[in-house]
């Protein structure tokens, strides 16, 4: 059989005509493998979130009251979880750069891997854009070396830390992994010290929508409200997804893939928990729903706290870069695998001497530092972000879904538990998800769709004709469309 199967493998035309998919096309595009193991994946996995719990989920308030953001935060919470693990049998499978495209290519077919690859840069290209004004905004509050957030901030934002991520992954993720630590454990005394001003009856002091259908103190802009604040409850878990993304460079990624993807998980859910009851029960959810920073808005009532709230925005500030500087990695490392496989330009996946993507990581910064220096609207960057996220957690679920049910007998060294009824949760949650990123902000949704339109022209004239067999997730899918043949046989 397994002869048979080479066999129909040689016989699959190469989709590209081009000479650069020729001898030595793989050997220019190589990752250092070995780099990272489960700590510092588990590490990455928290630096893609933990900014998020500093500030943006607050919004969500605002939307739904301290209840409505309270389930909406737990149904979020089981929709990540539920990814997760469905996520984790995959990557154990298909242990490559290319994360939720690979899985989507041999599940979903080219388009499916490329919709899902597109959605996916759509959120690790904007969110390092929007975090860079959020930090520009923190340099200019603690008023650090006398600068206001501007292009110049931001500039030193993307050439610092791509200049890190080009030194090579090791490096990188060592990095990433102290400055999390330290955002973590500012996190941990936060809520140790808001705790001794905890009220519950700060909790529900949102004046009551009485228009609203099904209003209460608990949900004070009704039950439409719980929807609306889908995409802030995000923000306590929004990106763990992209430590798949690192497969290529973990140390037995079989094994410390699933490991790091549910020790993150635990450790997000726990940060949620503390950051949503401390902030709120401390100052109140009112006057917290419209801060820019309100884990330090939440210890003003207190000025024994004065000293917290200094810590606390330096380690916002830490929490801040920690996500900046592993989305870039992220983004890079989706960026790499596209264009590797041909479905964007290829010269983007070229690796340097240290085995950095290095265009893989400049476009993609000089792309974000222009929207960042443009706009200046960290906000809807991030909503657009959100949309793109929505989108590919839904296909990486449909593709658990439809190799578990297509392929049963495919070697599966880790299993997600609860099966298809795990990533079924995890389909509808997203779905749900997407649709309540136009409740929210409406021109960020047709923005980002008009993104996805641009890409998917571009897909549909041009590189899905000019795609690069030998890539291995190409493979990958190969080897699954030979096997589906031999079995026909």
């Amino acid at each position: 059989m397994a002869d048979d199967t080479e066999a129909r493998l040689k016989a699959v035309p190469e989709p590209t005509t081009s000479p650069e998919g020729g001898d030595g096309y793989l050997e220019r595009r190589t990752l250092r493998r070995g780099s990272a193991g489960w700590l510092l994946l588990t590490g990455l996995g928290v630096a893609y979130v933990v900014s998020g719990d500093f500030s943006g989920w607050n919004v969500g308030l605002a939307q739904g009251g301290f209840g409505g953001l309270a389930i909406a935060t737990v149904l979020m919470g089981a929709m990540y979880a539920c990814l997760v693990f469905s996520l984790a049998e995959l990557s154990a499978i298909l242990p490559t750069a290319g994360g939720g495209y690979g899985f989507a290519r041999r599940a979903l077919g080219t388009w499916g891997g490329f919709l899902t690859g597109t959605a996916i840069l759509i959120e690790y290209i904007l969110a390092p854009a929007a975090i860079s004004i959020f930090i520009g905004d923190y340099v200019e509050s603690l008023n650090l070396f006398g600068l206001t957030s501007g292009w110049p901030v931001y500039l030193a934002c993307f050439a610092i830390f791509i200049g890190i991520h080009l030194r090579g992954v090791g490096e990188a993720l060592r990095f990433s992994l102290v400055v999390t630590a330290i955002a973590v454990l500012a996190l941990i005394v936060f809520a140790l010290g808001a705790f001794t001003e905890f009220d519950p009856s700060n909790l529900d002091d949102i004046a009551v929508d009485t228009t609203a259908a099904g209003s209460s103190s608990w949900l004070p802009l009704g039950l439409l409200g719980i929807w609306a604040a889908f995409p802030f409850g995000m923000w306590f878990f929004l990106g763990v997804e992209g430590v798949p993304l690192a497969a290529e460079e973990a140390k037995d990624p079989v094994r410390s893939m699933p490991r790091a993807l549910s020790i993150s998980m635990g450790i997000l859910v726990l940060l949620a928990l503390l950051t949503f009851l401390a902030s709120t029960g401390a100052r109140g959810a009112d006057a917290i729903k419209d801060a820019g920073n309100p884990l330090v808005v939440a210890l003003e009532g207190n000025s024994g706290l004065s000293w917290l709230k200094t810590f606390v925005n330096y380690a916002g500030l830490a929490g801040l870069v920690a996500s900046f500087f592993s989305l870039i990695y992220a983004g890079s490392r989706q960026l790499f695998a596209l264009s590797r496989a041909g479905y964007l330009p290829r010269f983007l996946s070229l690796t340097s001497k240290r085995k950095a993507p290095y265009l893989g990581l400049l476009i993609p910064g000089a792309i974000g530092f222009a929207l960042a220096a443009a706009t200046g609207n960290g906000p809807r960057m991030l909503n657009i972000a959100v949309f793109g996220a929505t989108i590919s957690y839904a296909l990486m679920a449909l593709s658990h879904i439809v190799l578990r049910k297509r392929e049963p007998g495919l070697e599966r060294p880790y299993r997600t538990p609860g099966g298809i009824a795990t990533s079924s949760v995890a389909f509808v949650l997203a779905l749900s998800a997407l649709v309540a990123t136009f409740l929210v902000d409406k021109d960020a949704a047709f923005i980002a769709l008009g993104v996805y339109a641009v890409a998917l022209a571009y897909f549909a004239f041009y590189s899905r004709h000019h795609l690069v067999a030998s890539a291995p997730e190409e493979e990958f899918a190969a080897l699954a469309q030979a096997e589906a043949e031999l079995s026909r046989d």
